[in-house]
């Protein structure tokens, strides 16, 4: 018989709806099982996400590094610079948007303690460095790999990157929804459950628009450089969207958006260059979702916030997405980081960082991978161009 996959998404939306459903009414000892599982998961939790940093973003690093040249200079400052202005535009919409929609003061990390529920136990498991030193580390040996031309590190990190990413998708990922119906229990016991499922559908409207109206953007800059219709472009990259829709994936989309990014009269040169490189580091549709989820959360718990907080953590998040693995929510668990350490996100928080993003991880890889097909567009105008300057020179 065909094994029935159970994806994360539909695991964590069942988590959320048992969490509210079952929350108010297990007896006391079923609920403090949950809760103590929690606490041992959110030490974990705490003591992975330094080693995730330092398996996932240094190797990515080292790789981007490898084999310089111009075309690899202006495709990652590109990509970069896509992804850091989708994470404005993120913050600016949610900062005019979400004062009126989302009420505040909502205590997430303490619905349990709230409720009079301790775990059974708890255990310590600290972590071996705090996330700045994992995320300089992590700078300074992808660097370092990049300019070496041995391979003793680059294999080293490449197999630590796997222990990391196996790690995400065995151990973290499956007991995430295990967490999240802990977290929704607790939270059903003070009344705070239904309120943030309040704001979980706002939010989503919100970046869901938000997804559009960039796409619209990029393709209308792009078709302004290539001076071609920006819609027709965009409408002959649907067949990539939707196929990202379904899969979830960049990397499983790419050639479908290579075989659309070329109908678009992209070069084969260009085209074969540009989407494998960018289905790694350009990330804008995982940017509008992280940068407007972040501020809704603190929003919603009466964080204070201003724009040069979030103007360096949109910097770093867009050289830390990089990093992120080609698994669902890959890209988040590859920013809880900075979340922790820049936001000062507690674990309660990174939970519900990650049941957001996993609710819009589809049309966020569908964002990213239309948006290739753009960034492939501009490059190929803006070196066309730069071909055929050079080409009157010479004559």
């Amino acid at each position: 018989m065909k094994k029935i996959r159970f994806g994360l998404l539909p695991r964590v939306l069942a988590a959320i709806a048992l969490g509210v459903a079952l929350g108010g009414v297990l007896p006391t000892w079923a609920v403090r099982i949950f809760v103590t599982f929690n606490a041992l998961f959110s030490q974990f939790l705490e003591f992975a996400i330094p080693l995730i940093i330092v398996g996932l973003v240094a190797p990515a690093i080292a790789d981007i590094g490898r084999g310089a040249g111009r075309l690899l200079l202006l495709t990652t400052l590109l990509a970069y610079a896509a992804s850091v202005a989708a994470g404005f535009a993120s913050y600016f919409t949610g900062e005019a948007l979400f004062p009126s929609l989302i009420s505040s003061h909502v205590e997430v990390e303490t619905a349990a303690e709230a409720s009079g529920l301790d775990p059974f136990f708890t255990v310590q498991i600290p972590p071996l460095m705090n996330v700045m030193t994992a995320l300089v580390l992590a700078f300074m040996l992808g660097l370092g790999m990049a300019h070496l031309r041995g391979d003793v590190m680059r294999r080293a990190a490449t197999e630590f990157r796997d222990i990391v990413s196996m790690t995400i998708e065995t151990v973290i990922l499956p007991l995430l929804p295990v967490y999240i119906f802990g977290i929704f229990a607790g939270m059903t016991a003070t009344g705070e459950a239904f309120r943030v499922l309040g704001v979980f559908i706002k939010i989503i409207g919100v970046i869901f628009a938000l997804h559009v109206v960039w796409l619209l953007a990029l393709y209308g800059v792009a078709g302004a450089i290539a001076r071609r219709n920006p819609l027709r472009m965009l409408g002959r990259m649907m067949p990539a969207y939707f196929t990202a829709l379904g899969t979830q994936s960049s990397a499983a989309t790419i050639p479908v958006t290579l075989a659309q990014t070329r109908s678009l009269g992209v070069s084969e040169q260009i085209a074969g260059f540009v989407i494998p490189l960018c289905a790694t580091i350009h990330l804008s549709g995982s940017m509008l979702k992280i940068v407007a989820c972040a501020l809704a959360l603190m929003i919603m718990q009466g964080m204070a916030y201003d724009l040069p907080l979030f103007a360096g953590f949109i910097l770093m998040l867009g050289v830390t997405m990089v990093a992120a693995p080609g698994v669902p929510g890959g890209a988040i668990m590859a920013a809880l980081g900075i979340l922790a350490s820049m936001l000062g996100f507690s674990p309660e928080d990174q939970a519900l960082m990650i049941s957001l993003y996993v609710a819009m991880d589809s049309f966020g890889t569908a964002c990213n991978v239309t948006g290739d097909g753009a960034l492939a567009v501009i490059i190929d105008a803006t070196t066309a161009s730069g071909r055929r300057t050079r080409h009157n020179d010479t004559d």
